[in-house]
């Protein structure tokens, strides 16, 4: 043993950093001290413990250790090794060593040295703009003090690089480079390079051995994989040509669009709303819709073989090995358990004959999940049959003929058990369940909770992107309960606009309230900012230039007068002053319009034709006050007119969602008129003064708007839309009424509706356009759009639109020439915040020349407000 001296002793990587590497794969850096003793390391001793030291850069809690002062422990041995491993397992540390100091007999004193790891004080990023950087802020999550090591250095710029390479930045590259901090001891930063390269795009997706199925068909059937677009309508055409007259029985084996897609398939694609960017996920799902697609075609055994993805620069190329398999046809329906409907009844809703190509996903549809609601799952479930089950099973498959046997467990009847809703934080519980068509007690009815979801999504209360229906059946007792599951989204809205007309700009703001409630008004507690919950709606509006214009408007309205039945009462009220000229009332040269008006409407829900229909009835007052103005109607520029009507309108709308409609349609039918004064006074009117002609108006007017909506493909909507109206007289001696004409053109915000105009808008013209100067009695407009969202989440719903109108407006049935319009084409985008409703921003093209115009009016930019255009 010895003794009477001092030993300073390095444990060698052989001892202790060889069993490190059994628990880290990294190496240790290790920077030995002098030694000055040797140890015979074959023979381990056992020493008690006289002392602790440390040394190094770091800190440590000696509770770390697997031994004490005091304790004998074997030296060399494993408590010291497994120490040193505790130790590094914390990652704090990369420089740890414990060696002996002195021996005095059998008491040994030793001393842990340890040097601390960096600490992160700051990281950047160069080579990527603001945008990325907040993303990959957001996705790497470190912060100031982590610790830095390969390990993290590591992971930080994975996760770049597969941030990168979701955006299609397959070609990214990372490097990292770490500098002390200068302030602050053992810190370092980080700063991460980051080469993102050009975007690999799809350039080419080959399949083969699709002998039965043209690629672009295959294609097609992948949704989101798509390759970049390609314009090449004549590449290798002669090929094709010489093709053509040498094997002529191919080309009378298809009809001619199928040639066509064919051939065009490969030279012409264009990509608006679908990128050729590669997403794996969405890859292999479209693998999936590719053997569908086969299935569809009567393919049932198709498969894909194998598959393959290279990537050359820029460019991807997809390769896809397919097995068609043979083709084969239903040929022998028939159906078992059916006790309620008979087969052949069935068998029309099944819509699938003998001879037809086998098509697994129709046939599941037919069964059990048509769009239309029109399928043998649908008759029973309207019928009460919940727990209905049907199951085809294939029976037979005979050459190229498959039989199928459908396996019906009808079930009995369900009834409505409970009927809850939850997630509404705002509005009332009463102001939900009065507009359910579901009722406990009631027989179970599919097609009723389809409608209970339309007419919720119709209040604009609710996000139409979250709204759910869980049903909780139990079979035992024969009910299901169902839960509305709903989130609330804002629906006031504020409008501040400003427009340009008659010279001068107009400002205009306006206050929409649309889930009021008046019987909180009272209440101290209700105002957050404004008391709501009862689904009443409370607008205010105010335009003014400030100068010689000013309109106020009050309007409120109750969705359920008297909170039983769904009959509405609305009420309205506003003021209108238009000024012009230099001096003051009484004066020569002041001229001016005032009106004043009131309108109270009561409205009804239908419950035949179908629950679609709605009525209402408007009692309407107007006043008008002309002085010195002889800007509405030549012959009448002083004097007063009253104006008494009765409006009775009848519609019906449809559509399956407020803000972004995908199916459904709105019809709307007004008839409005004033008593005929004139002829009920038996006056004769011929050499009437203007101010005798116009006391009171008298005018019958017919209004007809159509709106219907069908989807292309997913969100791809399509929308038609036709307005017509027609203004018409009593007397001949008095004519039209000067007031409330019609006025086509523009954006529709109507920025001076000084005489009671209507104004409709219409893209690439002025307002007022070809409107003749007094106003139209008749007009006509036609478009249709075709929609795409951008974003449908409620906060902030966007999509684009393209558009083609057509319209025009003639003073009478004399002008009238329904095919004589004027046409436009445009793009637009269309902005739906919470708080201020729909705005619109459109171009528009006018293709056709105004009456005394030398060329087309061209482009024209326009705003819209909550469907002012429209």
């Amino acid at each position: 043993m010895l003794k009477n001296y001092s030993i300073y002793i390095l444990f060698s990587f052989f001892v202790i950093f060889c069993s490190i590497e059994s628990y880290t794969q990294e190496d240790l850096p290790y920077s030995p001290k002098d030694s000055t003793i040797l140890i015979n390391y074959n023979e381990a001793a056992v020493y008690e413990i006289g002392g602790i030291t440390t040394s190094g850069s770091a800190n440590f809690d000696p509770r770390m250790l697997l031994f004490a002062v005091g304790e004998r422990i074997e030296i060399p041995g494993d408590k010291i090794s497994k120490s040193i491993k505790r130790l590094w397992e914390t990652g704090l540390y990369e420089e740890i060593d414990i060696a002996i100091t002195r021996i005095m007999d059998d008491i040994a004193f030793l001393d842990v040295y340890l040097v601390e790891r960096s600490r992160l004080v700051a990281y950047g990023f160069s080579g990527i703009n603001k945008s990325d950087e907040t993303e990959v802020r957001a996705k790497i999550k470190i912060a100031q003090g982590n610790i830095v090591n390969d390990n993290l250095k590591r992971t930080c710029t994975n996760i770049i690089k597969d941030y990168f390479i979701g955006k299609g930045f397959y070609n990214v590259s990372v490097s990292v480079r770490e500098e002390p901090d200068k302030k602050v001891a053992n810190g370092v930063n980080l700063f991460f390079n980051i080469d993102k390269g050009k975007k690999v795009k799809i350039a080419e997706i080959t399949i083969n051995g699709n002998q039965k199925v043209s690629k672009s068909t295959l294609t097609r059937a992948m949704k989101e994989t798509k390759e970049r677009s390609r314009f090449m309508p004549f590449y290798k055409a002669d090929t094709v040509i010489a093709y053509m007259f040498k094997n002529p029985d191919y080309y009378k084996s298809k009809d001619i669009l199928e040639h066509a897609s064919d051939y065009f398939g490969e030279r012409v694609k264009l990509r608006i709303f679908k990128s050729s960017k590669f997403v794996e996920s969405s890859y292999e799902t479209d693998k999936n819709n590719l053997v569908s697609k086969y299935n569809d075609l009567g393919f049932r055994d198709a498969y894909i073989e194998s598959d393959s993805i290279v990537i050359n620069k820029n460019n991807m190329y997809i390769n896809i090995n397919v097995n068609e398999g043979d083709k084969y046809y239903f040929r022998n329906i028939t159906f078992v358990g059916n006790t309620k409907y008979k087969s052949e009844a069935l068998s029309q809703l099944l819509r699938i004959e003998k001879g037809d190509v086998y098509n697994q996903s129709r046939l599941t549809a037919n069964l059990t999940m048509n769009e239309t609601g029109n399928d043998i799952s649908s008759l029973y479930m309207n019928d009460g049959y919940l727990f209905f089950y049907a199951n085809p099973v294939e029976v037979l498959i005979e050459n190229d003929s498959i039989d199928i046997e459908i396996r019906i467990i009808e079930g009995k009847q369900a009834r409505y058990n409970k009927i809850l809703v939850s997630g509404n934080t705002k509005t009332n519980d009463n102001v939900i369940i009065r507009e359910l068509t579901t009722i406990p007690g009631q027989m179970f009815n599919r097609a009723d909770i389809i409608r209970t979801q339309q007419v919720l999504l119709s209040l604009g209360y609710f996000d139409q992107e979250k709204m759910q229906v869980l049903p909780k059946p139990n079979e035992a007792d024969g009910t299901v309960d169902i839960e509305y599951v709903v989130e609330e989204t804002s629906s006031d809205q504020f409008e501040l606009s400003a427009g340009y007309g008659g010279g001068t700009f107009l400002l205009s703001a306006g206050l929409a309230f649309n889930n009021f409630s008046f019987k909180k008004m009272f209440t101290k507690e209700a105002w957050r900012p404004i008391p709501s919950g009862d689904g009443q709606r409370l607008a205010l509006r105010v335009s003014t230039n400030v100068l010689y214009y000013q309109y106020y408007s009050l309007s409120f309205s109750e969705p359920w007068l008297g909170g039983k039945k769904p009959n509405s009462l609305s009420v309205s009220v506003y003021y209108q002053n238009y000024r012009s000229g230099s001096g003051k009332r009484g004066e020569s040269a002041y001229s001016a319009i005032d009106i004043i008006g009131a309108n109270v409407s009561f409205g009804k829900k239908l419950k035949w034709p179908d629950d679609y229909f709605q009525v209402s009835h408007s009692l309407i007052y107007q006043h008008y006050r002309v002085t010195n103005y002889s800007g509405v109607f030549s012959s009448f520029s002083d004097g007063y007119s009253n104006s008494f009507s009765y409006m009775f309108a009848i519609g019906r709308s449809s559509v399956n969602a407020p803000i972004y409609p995908r199916e459904g349609s709105d019809i709307l039918f007004s008839f409005q008129l004033t008593p005929p004064f004139s002829l009920l006074s038996g006056k004769d009117f011929s050499n009437a003064t203007a101010q005798e002609k116009y006391k009171y108006l008298e005018f019958y007017k017919w209004k007809f708007n159509v709106s219907w909506y069908t989807k292309v493909i997913e969100n791809l909507v399509l929308n038609v839309r036709m307005k017509t109206g027609f203004m018409g007289y009593y007397n001949a001696d008095i004519g039209a009424a000067p007031f409330e004409r019609f006025y086509l053109g523009g954006d529709g915000l109507s920025t001076y509706q000084y005489d009671g105009r209507e104004v409709i808008g219409m893209r690439g013209y002025d307002d007022s356009d070809f409107t003749p100067a007094n106003g139209a009695t008749i007009f006509n407009k036609f478009t249709a759009e075709l929609r795409y969202p951008v974003s449908l989440n409620p906060a902030a719903t966007i999509y684009l639109l393209t558009f083609v109108e057509a319209g025009n407006a003639w003073t009478d049935f004399k002008e009238y020439s329904p095919f004589k319009l004027y046409k436009s084409a445009g793009v637009g985008v269309r902005i739906n915040l919470p708080m201020f409703g729909l705005l619109g921003f459109d171009w528009g093209y006018g293709f056709d020349k105004l009456p005394g115009a030398t060329q087309a009016r061209g482009g024209k930019f326009h705003i819209s407000i909550n469907s002012s255009i429209d």
